[in-house]
C-alpha cells in the first residue's frame, strides 16, 4: 500500500505536483460545505425548539389568564343575581 504513494517527501505532498492551490482549495471548500451541512440544521433545530417552548409558555399564560377571567365573570354574574 505504501509503495503506491507518489510523493517522496511531505513537502511534495503539500505541493501536489504544482496543483496545490487547486487541490487544497477543493479540500477547503468541501470542509466548509460539510460543516455548514452539519451545523446549520442543528442550529435551526435549536431555534425551532426554542420557539415551540416560547409558544407553549405564552399559550399556557393566555389559557390561565382566560380561565381566571372567566371565573371572575362567572362570579360577578352570580353576585349580581343574588343582590
Amino acid at each position: 500500500m505504501i509503495e503506491a504513494i507518489q510523493f517522496s517527501s511531505f513537502s511534495e505532498f503539500i505541493e501536489m505536483g504544482g496543483y496545490a492551490f487547486n487541490v487544497w482549495s477543493v479540500y477547503g471548500m468541501f470542509t466548509v460545505f460539510l460543516l455548514a451541512n452539519l451545523l446549520v440544521p442543528m442550529r435551526r433545530n435549536k431555534q425551532i425548539i426554542r420557539d415551540i417552548k416560547r409558544r407553549n409558555l405564552l399559550n399556557a399564560e393566555i389559557n390561565s389568564g382566560s380561565t381566571s377571567n372567566n371565573l371572575i365573570a362567572d362570579n360577578s354574574g352570580a353576585d349580581g343575581e343574588g343582590q
